[in-house]
């Protein structure tokens, strides 16, 4: 079973370092590359749509977000496109780059999503 989980874990790792690849490729239509950078963004943020300290529930959005997300944006991409990404990815250190637009987009995100639920409470 841990054997199982670790090969799991090192799948998803291998492919969101393709996902990040893709992302970047011009031949990956903008919905499956706007998509792919959320999932990125969320899997890379430290902050969780539930935080980890909540039991069980901090843990399975992890469980089942991420993965979920990814398996959709892998869909979304062209076939030829993802090939190209996995074997760049194949041939890289296991590590996903640094992007200040990602950092950019995920505190854009946060900004907005505080904003409008301030927006929302004000208005009550």
């Amino acid at each position: 079973m841990l054997a199982r989980l670790r090969a799991f874990a090192r799948r998803l790792g291998a492919d969101l370092l393709a996902l990040s690849l893709a992302a970047r490729d011009p031949r990956t239509p903008w919905p499956a590359r706007a998509l792919a950078l959320l999932v990125l963004a969320y899997a890379l943020s430290p902050i969780d749509l539930i935080p980890d300290p909540i039991p069980v529930l901090g843990q399975l959005d992890d469980l089942l977000i991420v993965p979920a997300g990814l398996w959709l944006a892998l869909r979304l991409i062209p076939p030829e496109v993802l090939a190209d990404a996995r074997i760049r990815a194949a041939a890289q250190p296991a590590r996903l780059a640094r992007s200040g637009w990602g950092l950019f987009l995920m505190l854009a995100l946060y900004a907005l999503a505080v904003g409008l639920v301030w927006w929302w409470w004000a208005g009550r």
